[in-house]
């Protein structure tokens, strides 16, 4: 039995790297040609397909989401968060929609929908690792507001250029990895990455189950083969001891540490994580410890029916990685591929905004999106805290629903004893600032990056760019059932769609039919 799987997993590998691998083929005579060469069962889903759901009962947890309300400028002129680059949420509500599945309210996270797409920012100007970007325009949802946009756009690498990476395979193999949605397409997904190695890299595989497991140690990026035996070797069995498995890949990745390369450890699970440390808070303490000595920690998910969201994002987020979710080989392909240099490759750490608004021109504000986000003010200037980093080829995108000062909506405010609220803010143009501060991926003290933003910067038309942002954002408001939605239809969003250009974007024009699929109003 255990043989029919190995050679049936080898076929798999073989299919995954012919059909949707970045670049090298298999060799021909290698282990991996002669197993596809016999005929093994093949019934696992290509690109874009799903396999049937083979579970009765739903366990999924996702930390509970408190939707940003509107914010008096009076009372609360600063609005400050992290950056966020994880795309999770957007790839797990699209495995929910193609199985026909209510998408709970908790599993939206508008800001990883939004950034899951690329837009066309500018490029940074020399010596800066990223541009920042503004746009204000009308609000498509709501009459009484505008639409505000912030965009990041990192510095790209020439990969051909890139620093050696050294990187620990972190699988899980437990019980729950079995269904071919977990373990068999980690396979396949891990096999894709092969082909980005250099000789200059070490990969390292260690898996865990009831306890933890070193199947592969420093071998060299160039020895594909090695590293695809090994993991086409894997099976799931027994219980899930995580936290022992995350310990012992932070100790090899600090045995074969390169000083000045990508140090990072890459866990793929489905994050049901049941012996020894599992609550949130024991987790991130984990990782905190670990990530200050330069071994960064990101997280793919599997699979469904009981997938820990919340448990999967505390990891990467204090790991200062980012979190994906793989849902299909086409989506491995894109993370780990496509958007290799933006999952793996740091250009700046601890990256932290602050808008501050002009009481003079803007009534108030509504942050969409970034609730776990949340910084305070203080923070903003505070080197201690931990915030997001950003890739390189990174855009990142924060939208802010704006209220001038004769906008009629009612806003919330506070009664004022010792000043006039009317006499508040500047009137010298600028409707607000927005800055930024960064560290350096191995720096400590961050430096602030400033734009004032103007009358000038209003349009009444859209940027494609825009228009793409607010037709997600609104998708995500639907998901929600926000109470912030306002004239949000299917019909909105498709039209919002209509005014860009997607024809060259195979996940653009994917977005326009899961919004024709789903089941919102």
């Amino acid at each position: 039995m255990r043989n029919k799987h190995l050679l049936s997993a080898a076929a798999l590998l073989t299919a995954a790297l012919a059909l949707s691998s970045c670049g090298a083929s298999p060799k021909s005579g290698s282990a991996m040609t002669m197993a596809a060469e016999k005929n093994y069962d093949m019934n696992y889903p290509m690109a874009n397909e799903y396999p049937e759901q083979e579970t009765d009962f739903n366990t999924e947890e996702y930390s509970a989401i408190t939707e940003n309300t509107f914010k008096s400028t009076v009372t609360d002129p600063l609005s400050t968060f992290s950056i966020d680059v994880d795309t999770a949420s957007y790839s797990n509500i699209r495995r929910m929609i193609n199985y026909g599945q209510t998408v709970p309210a908790d599993a939206v996270r508008i800001e990883e929908m939004i950034n899951y797409f690329s837009y066309s920012y500018p490029d940074p100007e020399d010596g800066e690792p990223f541009s920042v970007s503004t746009e204000i325009t009308d609000c498509p949802w709501n009459s009484d507001t505008k639409l505000m946009r912030i965009g990041l756009k990192s510095m790209d690498i020439d990969l051909s250029q890139r620093a050696p990476m050294n990187l620990v395979f972190l699988i899980d193999v437990s019980g729950s990895m079995s269904n071919e949605d977990k373990l068999p397409l980690v396979q396949r997904s891990f096999s894709i990455l092969t082909d980005q190695l250099t000789p200059q890299d070490r990969i390292s595989i260690v898996t865990y189950a009831s306890g933890d497991k070193v199947v592969l140690e420093g071998a060299d990026g160039n020895d594909r083969e090695k590293i695809l035996q090994a993991i086409i070797s894997l099976e799931a069995g027994g219980s899930t001891a995580g936290s022992k498995g995350i310990t012992t890949a932070y100790e090899i990745a600090e045995k074969y540490f390169i000083r000045g390369g990508n140090n990072r450890i890459i866990l793929a699970t489905d994050g049901d994580l049941n012996v020894g440390v599992t609550s949130e808070a024991e987790l991130k303490a984990l990782v905190e410890k670990k990530r200050e000595g330069g071994v960064f920690l990101s997280v793919l998910g599997f699979g469904q029916g009981n997938i820990k969201d919340n448990k999967m994002e505390t990891l990467a987020d204090n790991g200062n990685g980012a979190y994906s979710y793989i849902d299909s080989e086409r989506e491995a392909r894109k993370v780990l591929c496509e958007e290799m240099a933006a999952s793996f490759i740091t250009v700046a750490k601890d990256v932290k905004i602050q808008v501050e608004f002009n009481p003079a021109y803007i009534k108030g504000y509504r942050q969409i999106g970034y609730e776990n986000r949340a910084m305070s003010a203080e923070d903003f200037e505070n080197d201690g805290k931990d915030a997001g980093e950003i890739g390189a080829g990174h855009t990142v995108t924060a939208l802010y629903e704006i209220a001038y000062k004769d906008s009629k909506m009612d806003l919330p405010s506070s009664d004022l004893k010792y000043s006039d609220a009317s006499s508040l803010g500047t009137e010298n143009g600028e409707l607000l600032t927005v800055s930024v501060r960064y560290k350096a991926p191995d720096g400590d003290e961050s430096q602030l990056l400033t734009y004032p933003v103007t009358e000038q910067t209003y349009s009444k038309s859209m940027s494609e760019d825009m228009s793409f942002a607010a037709a997600v954002a609104e998708f995500g408001m639907l998901l929600r059932d926000s109470a912030y939605k306002g004239s949000t239809t299917q019909d909105s969003i498709l039209s919002l769609v209509g005014n860009c250009n997607i024809e060259n974007d195979e996940y653009k024009k994917e977005f326009v039919q899961l919004v024709k699929e789903a089941n919102v109003q």
